[in-house]
């Protein structure tokens, strides 16, 4: 495992929705949405906090062959595919996932892409260790690992105006056979986890949001707020 440093010295407001589950396709056209709110200054930044359905997302990385099951069994076990924007291999959402969508300004938190990146793995990590789950990086692949396993994969965009969009996805009580069929964010030898097997259960949902909220809080130096949206 290595370490960065991800100190950020700026304190501001960060608008935490707790949106519940929504499928991946009406999620992604809201973050447009807010992306071009943000961008205007409309809004201020925003955390959105999901659960999608069965979905595989292919990132603009994505390699042929990654994706191990037929058309026809996709469509059998009622798994939705799409092609998304952001960066990185294909990966899987569904229940028991929780998925952060930041939209912030990334010219107000550094302005440094691959540091957003070590700040999103740092908010996981944070979150983690309050479980007692020592997690942590392995150099050269993005992501948030509990020993050569994978706990939460990362992807993001950055808009033409400097707005990010996609975000993080926490294996919280995931059933982790759905990623037996593709190749998890193009890597072949490790595995994947998620908390409710390194703890033996899976703590309640509001908790684990609560938590990896006020982390991102801690971590990117803002005072979080919000509530359950009624989206």
């Amino acid at each position: 495992m290595i370490s960065y440093d991800t100190t950020v010295p700026h304190s501001r407001t960060f608008h935490a929705i707790y949106a519940g589950r929504i499928e991946y396709l009406a999620a992604w056209e809201w973050q447009r949405e807010l992306v071009r709110q943000r961008s205007s200054g409309a809004i201020g930044d925003t955390l959105l906090l999901i659960e999608h359905p069965h979905t595989y997302t292919l990132g603009r990385s994505t390699k042929d062959g990654h994706l191990l099951i037929t058309p026809e069994q996709l469509v059998e076990q009622g798994i939705t595919l799409v092609e998304s924007d952001r960066g990185g291999d294909i990966t899987y959402h569904g229940p028991g996932q929780l998925v952060g969508y930041p939209i912030l300004k990334l010219s107000q938190h550094g302005g440094d892409l691959l540091r957003y990146l070590r700040l999103l793995e740092e908010t996981l990590i944070v979150a983690l260790a309050s479980y007692g789950v020592t997690a942590g990086r392995i150099a050269g692949l993005t992501g948030v690992w509990v020993g050569d396993a994978k706990i939460a994969a990362i992807g993001v965009k950055l808009s033409a105006s400097g707005v990010t969009q996609h975000g993080f996805a926490l294996n919280v009580a995931t059933d982790l056979r759905y990623f037996q069929q593709i190749i998890p964010c193009g890597i072949a030898d490790k595995d994947v986890t998620s908390l409710k097997l390194l703890l033996g259960s899976a703590p309640p949902r509001a908790e684990v949001e609560q938590r990896v909220a006020a982390a991102f809080g801690a971590v990117f130096g803002v005072d979080m707020y919000g509530g359950e949206s009624p989206h």
